[in-house]
């Protein structure tokens, strides 16, 4: 993985950073709090051999034999019969747990460390334990019918009373307690990415869907009470995006433009319905001679955000109960042409797929320079597909955060297999701050509108 990839990752998930090191702490802080302090008591002794006779020889075997035994001897300092013999009852297996011995490398030196809550109990332990020993190797090795022993082990550095507590350390308890918590947390967060596959940015959108993301449309608090872009003289954010996808549609396939366009999602709640009125009214502003029909005949919405009555509208037309002129209504200033669905049918597949809507569609295109269909989502019924097999565009709106990777891909799999065209994606409901990232802030306040099919716009 490229290293800005985790550098991301922790920049946005930088708060759960902070949690899980500050949890982390504050456990150390109550372990620490909570455990009693312990102390250490160390001894050193000498082992060395003697001779009972005073010759040179003898004492170097002595010598040699006592060097052997070191190790062993290290081993014997918290055997039970050496703790037996300064502490009783229960406390052996306590004390005996609590001592430590080894032997020096290269030296014949004894080192028995005894551990405690009380460091005097610890100092006194300690010394115990090495004169103990020192008695018990004088019983143990000491030949038959010998008043010498020919090992001597001698303290030569007896235990004092510990000042300082070895444990609990609070400030190293503290140092692995954050590291704890940035191993936890950064651990935590790749995981959840790896593991996440909705959609975040346009260039998985784009990676995804094999097709252009022609608009990254950014998050808005009053959006649910203010959906269309009329609002503040057409001067918030979202305007500002649905201006750049109307200028991205010009550059799409120069010599191919789309004259109708399906505008339709993977899911249900991805915003379809909301962009395609708003892409149909930054049309009609813009001097385009638009229609948004209403094609999604099973939980129809556009009529509810543009306030128009659907009584009558496209259902009717197909049928031939009514005329297309007398069901299409006109909104706003700017004089978008809009043909709601009508009544809801009991059949929509079969009715958007009929060669009426064929008709109905080849007729809409000579007299519109735009046709927008905001359609059913893909994944839950054929409407869409249908739809997009007779239209010249598709337009596949993705929700920030909640489409997941596998729902694209599987939208796009079936429009090829209808041989429809995928013109472009949208990637919508994009938090503010991602947003930004992408160019779109706050305090435009210009548009350029003009008369007829606009040949060219910058987009922001």
């Amino acid at each position: 993985m490229d290293p800005i990839y985790y550098l991301r990752l922790v920049r946005r998930n930088w708060a759960l950073t902070v949690l899980a090191v500050l949890l982390s702490v504050g456990i150390a802080l109550i372990v620490t709090a909570k455990t009693p302090p312990k102390y250490q008591a160390t001894i050193t002794m000498l082992v060395s051999g003697q001779d009972k006779e005073g010759s040179l020889t003898t004492a170097i075997q002595a010598g040699a034999l006592s060097q052997q035994r070191v190790q062993s001897y290290a081993n014997l300092l918290s055997s039970r019969r050496v703790v037996g013999r300064i502490a009783q009852g229960d406390e052996i297996g306590r004390v005996q747990a609590n001592i430590k011995a080894e032997a020096l490398p290269l030296t014949t030196l004894l080192r028995a460390t005894v551990t405690d809550g009380d460091p005097r109990r610890a100092a006194l332990l300690a010394n115990k334990l090495g004169t103990t020993f020192s008695r018990l190797i004088d019983e143990l090795e000491r030949p038959p019918h010998s008043s010498r022993s020919t090992v001597k082990v001698t303290v030569v550095d007896p235990a004092t009373v510990p000042d300082r507590p070895v444990s609990p350390r609070p400030l190293v308890n503290i140092v692995v307690a954050v590291l704890i918590g940035l191993i936890i947390a950064f651990s935590s967060f790749v995981l959840r990415d790896r593991l996440d596959t909705t959609i975040k940015t346009s260039e998985v959108l784009h990676q995804v869907s094999k097709s252009p993301t022609i608009g990254v449309i950014g998050f808005e608090k009053d959006a649910r009470q203010y959906p269309l872009v009329i609002r503040e003289g057409g001067r918030s954010t979202r305007a500002e995006a649905f201006r750049s996808i109307r200028t991205n549609l010009q550059f799409i396939g120069i010599d191919r433009q789309p004259r109708s366009l399906v505008v339709t999602s993977g899911q249900e709640g991805d915003g379809k319905s909301s962009t395609a009125a708003n892409l149909a009214i930054v049309l009609a502003q813009a001097g385009w001679r638009v229609l948004a029909v209403e094609a999604d005949l099973r939980r129809p919405q556009l009529a509810d955000y543009l306030g128009l009555e659907r009584s009558a509208g496209l259902t009717d037309v197909l049928i031939g109960s009514a005329k297309l002129e007398e069901v299409t209504q006109t909104w706003g200033p700017s004089s978008l042409s809009v043909l709601t669905s009508g009544k809801i049918p009991p059949n929509p597949s079969e009715i958007l797929a009929s060669q009426e809507m064929r008709t109905l569609l080849a007729r809409l295109r000579s007299e519109y320079d735009m046709v927008i269909m905001d359609a059913p989502p893909l994944l839950a019924v054929t409407d869409a597909a249908a739809l997009a097999a007779i239209c010249e565009g598709t337009l596949l709106v993705a929700r920030y955060g909640r489409t997941r990777s596998e729902h694209i891909a599987r939208a796009t799999e079936m429009l090829a297999s209808v041989n429809a065209r995928l013109v472009g994606t949208v990637l919508n409901f994009v938090p503010t701050k991602v947003a930004r990232t992408y160019g779109y802030e706050q305090g435009y306040g210009y548009e350029t509108v003009t008369s007829g099919r606009p040949s060219a716009e910058v987009g922001v």
